[in-house]
């Protein structure tokens, strides 16, 4: 899903808080551009996260550094965060499907800078150019592809000046994705063998991804086969059930329960094979979705689970281990019990 940004540039409202002193800093890796002039390494000590991968970004690798969530996050997500991030209030955001945050409003809450993963394409480079140029507060842009996860790590860690924390977590991607490329050379060896998967969002499941979505992500990652790719590429989009049934999916995906539980006793989805097999899979989503919901780094925990659930490697049996491991590294919750999203 790509962002869009809806950001007021009235002269009104940015006026009294343009800095003529900006500049576009050289890129220090291949994902980060930066605009605007950043303080050395250990000194961004207050970041304002534009969209919600950026907020899953910081609260895991810094949440000392995170002011505040640019999501609203129910009280039952929150409890499975570091104490550190749990309180934090909402302050809107920037990226996302709607600004809800004014320049005024964030230049008060004095962040030594900006962060954005996910997109960088022409309208984000310009977007958060023109921010760092009125408001005078360093913009880094993350590229938030998921197979990157690994060097994104490393990259805002290098930043931010915490090499060793960014490099624990940066391991674990990198086994987790090597473990989706070996499932993937296998495919890609014999495409027949791609199961058909179909993520199912929204509140009737007729919302996808089109193939590249950053939405379906996961399901590209481990090898399987997105059924919505045969109607191109792009973002999100909706179906009909005509559609989906001539896509007639072998795994159906969803984060919602409520949609999981409409599937499976709906008649009109009861022709699918994926439902005739109750190949139904219900992928958990707190504190944030393993699949989707945000498409940050929160989905490598979704990758291994996919695996498992898809192909048995690593053993089904073997997810809520590797959840709690997980959770345990990425946001610091140690003592409570982790949904694995068993069908």
């Amino acid at each position: 899903m790509k962002r869009r940004l809806f950001i007021q540039f009235g002269a009104a409202t940015v006026a009294p808080f343009f800095l003529p002193a900006w500049s576009h800093a050289a890129s220090p890796g291949k994902l980060v551009t930066i605009y605007g002039q950043l303080p050395p390494p250990g000194n961004l000590r207050r970041i304002y996260a534009a969209g919600p991968p950026a907020a899953v970004m910081l609260s895991v690798l810094a949440p000392a550094t995170l002011i505040g969530w640019p999501q609203s996050l129910p009280a039952q997500a929150r409890r499975w965060l570091d104490p550190v991030v749990q309180s934090l209030p909402n302050i809107g955001r920037l990226a996302g499907r709607g600004s809800t945050l004014s320049l005024e409003a964030l230049v008060g809450y004095r962040p030594d800078c900006i962060v954005d993963v996910g997109s960088v394409d022409e309208t984000f480079r310009s977007t958060a150019a023109r921010v760092a140029q009125q408001t005078g507060i360093p913009y880094i842009l993350l590229d938030g592809r998921l197979t990157d996860s690994a060097q994104q790590l490393r990259e805002i860690g290098a930043l931010l000046g915490i090499d060793a924390r960014a490099a624990q977590l940066a391991q674990y991607a990198e086994e987790t994705l090597a473990m989706a490329t070996l499932r993937r050379s296998v495919t890609d060896a014999n495409p027949a063998s791609r199961v058909g998967v179909y993520l199912a969002r929204g509140a009737d499941g007729l919302e996808t991804g089109l193939q590249g979505s950053i939405n379906t992500e996961v399901i590209e990652c481990v090898g399987a086969r997105n059924v919505a790719s045969v109607a191109g590429r792009g973002n999100l989009t909706r179906c009909s059930i005509e559609q989906l049934l001539l896509w007639n999916p072998d795994v159906i995906v969803t984060q919602d329960a409520a949609v999981a539980s409409r599937i499976a006793s709906d008649p009109l989805w009861g022709q699918l094979n994926a439902v005739k097999h109750k190949r139904i899979l219900l992928a958990p989503s707190e504190p944030f979705g393993w699949v989707d919901g945000p498409p940050g780094i929160n989905r490598l925990i979704g990758v291994r689970w996919l695996l498992a659930m898809l192909y048995g490697t690593p053993a089904p049996g073997t997810i809520a281990a590797d959840a709690t491991a997980f959770y345990r590294q990425f946001y610091g919750t140690a003592s409570m019990q982790v949904p694995t999203g068993m069908p």
